[in-house]
């Protein structure tokens, strides 16, 4: 009896010791929840278990933080707008019918023009009475031409006895009715021509062979193809001598822009400040009208982590964060306090440490893992 006493002990005690050896107890273990076979999983703790195969699957990359000082940015809305010094519009300036200036009709939008190039004719619209009028007025003017003329020719044969200045006279009369008949006979039959003020490329063409316009009606709009402007609003006050330039996002590239100037007036309670880009094909990469996001560069500096705007995502709480690479398989979510950097990148300034793999591809499908 004695002998099984002891036996029933000892394995009493090696199962104690099985379970909870030296430096190990089972609170400790309770602590760190560990992953259930081979799927991408959210762990008790918050944090992720994605297999390799999960990772290349979802393309999930990583990027070391890296602590950088670059100037301060802000971020205002902002629109492509014409280039005034090169660009320009095409209006009607009388009330008539559109004409196609040459065989091949009427010129489409995104066609190149040249300055002085006749685009379109005007024909102008009359009434009946109207024309009926011009046309009494020019029998009435032909009529007094024909008198005028003859006055003057027998006036030339008595140049010997007649005063020069009544000569003068009937010379000078003959000329104003002449040109009063072609003022008239223009007016008549003449057409308006539609001619491009620049050249470059048509923004837009509203133009259709026979349509009615109205005066001050905007037929062409032309852009020059290597002149980029947008206009930032600023609603709150910002230090103008501060300002050293922009960019602006086109896709995946970044637009850099020169800070031209601003107004000292307000429009609808908000400055305009004007930037713009100069190079091949620049005026061509927004379409006027575009509503933008001009990120604007000041003087000032500040230091943070520079990481692509990809990486940030926002969790269930609505809080901004990224997720972090702290062991081959596992990720955790860090929240951050960021400000805009460029179009495509960001500046962490807060909640992450410098040599931190911050996922920057595929962050947001790491966030929908449940």
């Amino acid at each position: 009896m004695k002998r099984q006493l002891c036996v029933l002990g000892l394995l009493a005690t090696l199962v104690t010791a099985t379970f909870a050896h030296e430096g190990h107890d089972h609170d400790e273990a309770g602590k760190k929840p560990l992953a259930v076979g081979n799927q991408a999983q959210r762990l008790a703790d918050g944090t992720l278990f994605i297999p390799k195969s999960a990772q290349r699957g979802m393309g999930v990359l990583t990027l070391k933080a890296a602590s950088e000082t670059v100037a301060r940015s802000l971020e205002l809305p902002g629109r492509v707008i014409m280039d005034p010094h090169l660009g320009g519009r095409v209006q009607a300036m009388q009330p008539g019918r559109i004409e196609p200036a040459g065989p091949h009709g009427l010129p489409a939008a995104g066609s190149r023009v040249k300055k002085g190039e006749v685009l379109a004719w005007v024909v102008p619209a009359s009434g009946a009475i109207e024309r009926a009028n011009q046309a009494a007025t020019l029998a009435e003017l032909k009529a007094g031409l024909g008198l005028a003329e003859k006055r003057l020719a027998r006036l030339r044969d008595l140049a010997d006895t007649v005063p020069k200045k009544d000569i003068d006279t009937a010379e000078t009369e003959v000329l104003s009715l002449k040109g009063r008949i072609a003022a008239v006979g223009g007016g008549l039959s003449g057409r308006e021509a539609l001619v491009a003020p620049v050249g470059g490329v048509l923004a837009a063409s509203n133009a259709v062979v026979g349509q009615v316009v109205e005066p001050k009606e905007l037929i062409f709009e032309v852009i020059d193809p290597d002149g980029l402007h947008v206009e930032a609003t600023a609603f709150d006050p910002i230090p103008l001598d501060q300002i050293a330039a922009a960019t602006v996002a086109v896709g995946d590239q970044v637009v850099p822009l020169s800070y031209v100037g601003a107004p000292r007036r307000l429009r609808e309670q908000a400055l305009p400040l004007i930037f713009e880009n100069h190079a091949a094909g620049a005026g061509l990469a927004l379409p006027l009208g575009q509503p933008v996001k001009v990120q604007v560069k000041l003087k000032s500096t500040v230091q943070g982590l520079p990481l692509p705007a990809s990486a940030l995502v926002r969790n269930t709480a609505n809080q901004v964060v990224v997720w972090v690479k702290t062991a081959p398989e596992n990720f955790a979510a860090r929240a951050i306090r960021s400000e805009p950097l460029d179009g495509r990148r960001v500046l962490v300034t807060g909640g992450l440490q410098a040599g931190e793999r911050v996922v920057v591809q595929g962050a947001s499908l790491v966030a929908q893992i449940r």
